[in-house]
């Protein structure tokens, strides 16, 4: 069979497309997948690392730019239907997936009227309007929230979860010390802010440090700063004399929640995924400027369920993220209540239903 997964832009697109490819590639139903994305976005970086082809075509977003800019993008957009049109001939692909973000969109409906089988993953509990529209033409929608179904068509949309890669749930502390060369015996605070980075994050971290100084022997950090603020970051930590981990850019994220004891994050939806299928405590500061505010609706839905706890964006500064900080390193057992919600919460078949919602439309 020859899968076609289109879409990214961002790690919380990519990466269900590439949790997708394994289970694929793993059960001997693919080894013909092709990625299809931009040139500018993660995809272009990560998926030759993870040993798959890429084909790129030209897409822009739309949403938050000036009116110019919109007409440039829409015909952007028209181009994109010529790239997918070329780039289906050469693949002759007997499904196409999209996983979110601007890149799916053409290669999407040119499948759709060309009569080749296609479904969208959504992973948010508010879709984009870019899924809602294609929501109405593809075959199928896989959605992670059961509020999702209300924005879609209800014959074809199925609550599958959010697909996550097989690695994220293998624990092997040995490869990540190996990796991660952090103490042991130290509660160890896992930071990032998405595949770029965070600003606010980063620069609320550096002023966390001056009210946990107290706590300088008995904690260490993980953090993933993006390329910006990597060496301000990296400044501070060895100023204050904090033992930690600073990189603009990870990987090896499975790795990296194995050593976790504590994740502060944004609440993109892959994100959560990883963390409630592993089952790690959380602070969730979400991205205030996420489409339809559907971070801040993620995070809330986990923070009422009891498996995590929220800091808005607005509310952040040196001193809140300290005292969340603190009070859950005190409190072992608001942690492993934290933990118990959020494996409950957490689907680990999601990649496998899906897999069976493509196998049944390639049958069709």
């Amino acid at each position: 069979m020859k899968v076609i997964i289109a879409g990214g832009g961002t790690g919380g697109h990519l990466f269900p497309g590439i949790a997708v490819a394994e289970e694929l590639k793993g059960k001997g139903i693919s080894n013909d997948i092709v990625f299809v994305g931009t040139e500018r976005g993660i995809e272009a970086k990560v998926i030759p690392r993870e040993g798959y082809p890429i084909k790129f075509l030209r897409a822009e977003g739309v949403l938050g730019k000036s009116f110019l800019k919109k007409i440039k993008s829409l015909f952007v957009f028209l181009l994109s239907f010529f790239d997918s049109y070329r780039i289906l001939g050469s693949v002759r692909p007997d499904i196409v997936i999209g996983v979110g973000g601007y890149a799916s969109a053409g290669i999407l409906l040119t499948a759709h009227f060309k009569g080749i089988p296609t479904i969208i993953l959504e992973q948010n509990s508010v879709p984009g309007f870019a899924n809602r529209l294609l929501g109405k033409f593809v075959d199928a929608v896989a959605v992670t929230y059961q509020d999702s179904i209300a924005f879609f068509p209800k014959d074809k949309t199925y609550l599958t979860g959010n697909p996550i890669r097989n690695n994220i749930l293998k624990k092997d502390e040995r490869k990540s010390y190996s990796l991660f060369p952090l103490d042991k015996g130290k509660f160890t605070i896992f930071i990032f802010g998405g595949s770029s980075g965070a600003r606010s994050i980063n620069h609320s971290m550096i002023g966390a440090l001056n009210y946990l100084l107290d706590l300088r022997q008995n904690i260490q950090f993980l953090h993933q700063t993006g390329e910006r603020d990597y060496e301000k970051v990296t400044g501070a930590y060895r100023g204050l004399g904090f033992q930690g981990i600073v990189v603009p850019f990870i990987y090896q994220m499975a790795e990296a929640y194995a050593l976790a004891d504590l994740v502060i994050c944004r609440a993109g939806a892959t994100t959560l995924a990883e963390i409630t299928a592993t089952g790690k405590p959380a602070i969730l500061i979400p991205y205030p400027h996420a489409a339809s505010n559907h971070q801040e609706h993620n995070a809330r839905k986990l923070e009422d369920m009891g498996a995590a706890r929220m800091l808005l964006d607005r509310e952040l500064s040196g001193e809140a993220l300290a005292g969340a900080i603190r009070e859950l390193y005190k409190d072992e057992r608001a942690r492993r209540d934290m933990q118990r919600v959020a494996a409950v919460f957490g689907k680990s078949d999601a990649t496998e239903r899906v897999v069976e919602l493509v196998m049944s439309l390639t049958k069709k």
